[in-house]
């Protein structure tokens, strides 16, 4: 695969979990429980959908012309900061 197959191919994992959260979670929002949140709700919605758009056009040309070594490096770090702070709590 190249790159951008991959990157889509990962992104599209996330379509049935999103699409579950919206099925479970979006309609008590928009019933009595949503007063006041309709709003927002809308605005995230919106906001997730153009994330969610945008985000595998831009990794795919990104990765075309760099490594993800330093995303690499952050997961280690993080990773092992993680084990390091829960190891201690």
């Amino acid at each position: 695969m190249d790159h951008e197959d991959s990157a889509r191919f990962a992104f599209l994992h996330a379509a049935p979990v999103i699409g579950g959260a919206a099925l479970l979670k979006l309609p008590p929002l928009l019933g009595a429980l949503g007063d006041g949140l309709r709003g927002p709700l809308l605005a995230g919605s919106v906001a997730a959908f153009v994330a969610a758009y945008l985000a595998p056009r831009y990794l795919a040309r990104h990765f075309e012309h760099r490594a993800l070594i330093p995303f690499w490096i952050y997961c280690s770090v993080v990773g092992l900061g993680s084990l390091a702070y829960f190891a201690v709590t």
